[in-house]
């Protein structure tokens, strides 16, 4: 018999987590509680629209080539990859916006033109970043984060001011950037990794890297075809998909998990792995005693946002809007502190909307437009019709004024998604959106465990483990679990 390792959940770490294991020899299920697979990556199809419900953002491609060629593969084998130029659209008031163009030399002129010597900063800022991108994404986010020791590499050491890990971004960034766009610019990253810009470290400036040098890129037919691109690969490595089979309880006996428990009966496995919320595998399907953190411990962890989302359908073709565009024309402190600090609806939001029939006619009928509206809010906020409605009303009306058009009125098709939605379809802690904050106390081996302290075959994979959130760390986080597993159990029947 080979050894069974059972996957709970089809998000990307649970995905990729699934694949490797295959791949290691492992006779792998995985369970998802949900009609379709992916996590935050599902998709929907309605009147001839078609929306990706989470993700976005294409970033970091050669975190999904590496992932491809680690099972003999290719991006292009699945999926057409587009280049965004510009990467995207930024307002920062009436008919006062930029894009920001793909090519580097153009985006050193833009640079200049909104700051003097700003260009040659830039230049000099991103050389940085590459470095960080080097340590941090090919050594620093495939750690483990189980022991101090992992970190003993001397370049990290030698390279500890030069990561800039005790630095805040806010004062990294200030020290190149004197103009207030170009800083909100290199700071907004920072706003969906958890944490305001004066409270993260200065290495996540690699994210500006991956940005600025790396691209923007878009998958032709939608973020969900990263999903079906990984399901295949599983499926043919050999996994077992069960879709809507959510699991009630694990079963541990002396230390030891036994067994998933779902309504419609119960899987035997040799190892498991929690790709679902970590939160509500550790606190609602463990019995108390096998709990490695208590109640208060989770109650005190930093967020990552929530966000409002709408999904709309439109009949008209929209002008003055990017596949990507960015609404700054509102206080950026202002909106971080109310996610993270005051924890309360924001008064005055900033927001992002994605228009991805501006790159891919298919995702809308002919001239037609299909609108991807989010707003960043604080975790655990109470959301209802009401309120929903009322920030609908006013992205709209700020839509309308910068792009100088009605949209309201050809809105034929309105879903919205918030916090309780996070919390019912995925079980997310306080219905965050992205995970574990990105802070310099929440980082490598200050993020809960990969692996449980009390029952010996738990571990655990995804946004609030290591390395954290985004979707190329959650394809990692799944290869780094395998991969810890591998280490601690004795493959048995292994081809």
């Amino acid at each position: 018999m080979r050894t069974k390792a059972l996957v709970i959940g089809s998000g990307f770490a649970g995905l990729s987590a699934a694949s490797h294991l295959a791949k290691k020899g492992y006779e792998v299920t995985v369970l998802e509680k949900n009609d379709q697979l992916g996590g935050r990556a599902r998709s929907f199809s309605v009147e001839g629209y078609t929306f990706d419900m989470g993700p976005s953002w294409y970033w970091m491609p050669d975190v999904f080539e590496s992932f491809f060629e680690d099972f003999g593969k290719k991006v292009s084998d699945f999926y057409e990859l587009e280049r965004l130029d510009p990467s995207y659209r930024v307002y920062f008031g009436d008919k006062d916006f930029v894009d920001m163009p793909a090519n580097l030399e153009e985006l050193y002129v833009l640079f200049d033109k909104i700051e003097q010597g700003a260009g040659e900063k830039l230049r000099q800022f991103l050389a940085e970043s590459a470095y960080k991108y080097q340590v941090g994404i090919n050594d620093l986010v495939y750690k483990p984060g189980r022991s101090l020791l992992e970190f003993a590499d001397m370049r990290v050491v030698k390279g500890l001011f030069q990561l800039h890990l005790l630095k805040s971004m806010r004062s990294y960034v200030h020290s190149y950037f004197k103009n207030p766009k170009l800083r909100q610019l290199m700071e907004f990253p920072i706003l969906f990794l958890g944490g305001t810009p004066d409270n993260t470290p200065g290495l996540y400036s690699l994210m500006n890297y991956a940005d600025m040098a790396l691209g923007t890129w878009y998958p032709k037919g939608g973020m969900h075809k990263i999903v079906e691109a990984m399901v295949s690969v599983a499926k043919e490595l050999g996994v077992v998909f069960k879709t809507s089979e959510e699991v009630q309880h694990i079963e541990v006996v002396d230390g030891v998990a036994q067994r998933a428990i779902t309504a419609s009966g119960s899987y035997a496995f040799d190892v498991v792995v929690g790709g679902a919320d970590y939160h509500h595998v550790e606190q609602h399907l463990l019995s108390p005693q096998y709990r490695t953190y208590s109640k208060s411990y989770w109650e005190n962890r930093a967020l990552a946002p929530s966000s409002l989302l709408f999904y709309l359908g439109v009949n008209k073709k929209l002008k003055n809007l990017r596949h990507h565009t960015l609404f700054f024309d509102a206080d950026f402190d202002k909106h971080a502190t109310e996610i993270y600090r005051t924890k309360k609806w924001p008064a005055d939001p900033l927001f992002y909307v994605s228009c991805t029939s501006k790159t891919d006619p298919g995702v809308a009928p002919e001239g037609c437009e299909n609108l991807f509206l989010l707003m960043p809010i604080a975790p655990d906020l109470e959301d209802d019709g009401f309120v929903r409605e009322k920030y609908y009303n006013l992205m709209m009306r700020r839509l309308e004024e910068h792009l100088g058009e009605e949209i309201a009125e050809h809105v034929v098709y309105n879903r919205s998604y918030a916090v309780k939605d996070f919390k019912e379809d995925y079980h997310s802690l306080k219905g965050n959106a992205y995970g574990l904050a990105n802070t310099l106390k929440q980082t490598a081996i200050l993020k809960p465990g990969i692996k449980s302290k009390k029952v010996k075959n738990l571990f655990f994979t995804g946004q609030l483990t290591v390395p954290g959130p985004g979707v190329p760390p959650s394809l990692i986080s799944g290869k780094v679990v395998a991969d810890e597993i591998e280490k601690e159990f004795k493959l048995v029947g292994a081809v």
